[in-house]
């Protein structure tokens, strides 16, 4: 990990104080900010996802989808953990803590935009960070760039369809043309754009040409990130002063549902008798987020100063130590996990 990936939540606490400051001092700069708008796109925001989001999707290799079948049980699990079981997971615990248990304590015109935002998060499985987990748990790489192949394709159909359902369900109108939008913009454009920078990199300098690009361009998304961060908190600023507690409320329903689906997979992997190899790495793309999508989509279809958009943002600041959290469990419980397979032999 480098030192901004290892520091993440640091740097996303500091984006906290530092957006709610320059909000609060320079309170016109970013109105105007918030007023650069196309079609509901905020131009500079979405100039920012872009830059977060396609170095991450040059690491895809959609040719890793030939290896499938190597490892079709642990493919399996998490595509059903992925996409049956966590959006609606956190849905309901959206619904039980956000809609009920915390609702006296959050601003009522809030809820359900925090909610949706909870179901913008779930909705698509981590497409970057995950290749670090793996590692850290000993994945097998090539189970991991396969089964993060697949979730990209997925994305592309299944992401709109399931955050409209839910939302539906939530008694959110749902805005389809601009859910669409962020559909193209931030998963179809971005994807094949990096697809065609990854091939021609490839083909002009091999292995080491991308890994020279990668290195060079991956601050650039951490940092795209960061900046994003101090906007939406620069116009989230005095909501999060007037009600601080209201990060930790979003924060109990993320939470939960990592450990559950982390949980859910890991156990089923070892229940179908999948190698520990594949089912650490199956545990944590099952439970991270693609919170830059969440993020963007989250800005495009209810704003820059949304409690949806503010929601997003409490999944990026506790995802690096729970998903490190995750990471120690997967690694500690190994010889409980192998048991199993040795007594079957």
């Amino acid at each position: 990990m480098s030192i901004f990936e290892r520091y993440l939540t640091v740097w996303v606490v500091a984006c906290i104080f530092v957006g709610v400051a320059l909000g609060h001092f320079f309170p016109g700069f970013f109105q105007a900010v918030a007023g650069a708008e196309l079609a509901k796109v905020n131009i500079p925001v979405a100039m920012l996802i872009w830059l977060m989001i396609v170095p991450m999707l040059l690491k895809i290799d959609f040719a890793a989808l030939r290896r499938v079948s190597e490892h079709w049980r642990g493919i399996g699990v998490t595509l059903f953990v992925n996409w049956a079981v966590k959006p609606f997971s956190m849905a309901l615990l959206g619904w039980f803590f956000i809609g009920w248990v915390f609702r006296p304590y959050l601003p009522t015109d809030q809820i359900d935009s925090y909610i949706a935002g909870l179901i913008l998060l779930a909705a698509a499985p981590c497409t970057a960070m995950v290749f670090v987990w793996s590692h850290l748990c000993r994945g097998e790489p090539h189970f991991t760039l396969s089964q993060v192949a697949v979730n990209d394709l997925i994305m592309v159909v299944a992401f709109a369809p399931i955050v409209g359902l839910l939302l539906g369900l939530s008694a959110i109108t749902v805005p389809w043309d601009t859910l669409v939008l962020s559909v193209a913009l931030y998963i179809i454009v971005p994807v094949v754009f990096a697809q065609i920078a990854r091939r021609s990199i490839l083909t002009n300098g091999g292995e080491p040409a991308l890994s020279s690009v990668l290195a060079k361009v991956q601050p650039l998304s951490i940092l795209a990130l960061l900046a994003t961060l101090v906007l939406l908190f620069a116009f989230q600023g005095d909501q999060i002063i007037s009600q601080p507690s209201t990060i930790a409320m979003l924060a109990v329903p993320i939470l939960l549902q990592v450990y559950f689906n982390s949980g859910l997979a890991y156990v089923l992997n070892r229940a179908t008798g999948e190698a520990h190899c594949v089912a650490g790495p199956s545990a944590l793309i099952g439970a991270s987020n693609f919170f830059e999508l969440a993020v963007a989509a989250a800005i495009s279809i209810f704003g820059l100063k949304s409690g949806a958009a503010l929601a997003t943002v409490v999944g990026v600041l506790i995802e690096v130590p729970v998903m490190l959290s995750v990471v120690a469990i997967v690694n500690r419980t190994q010889g409980w996990y192998e048991r199993r397979n040795r007594l079957a032999q």
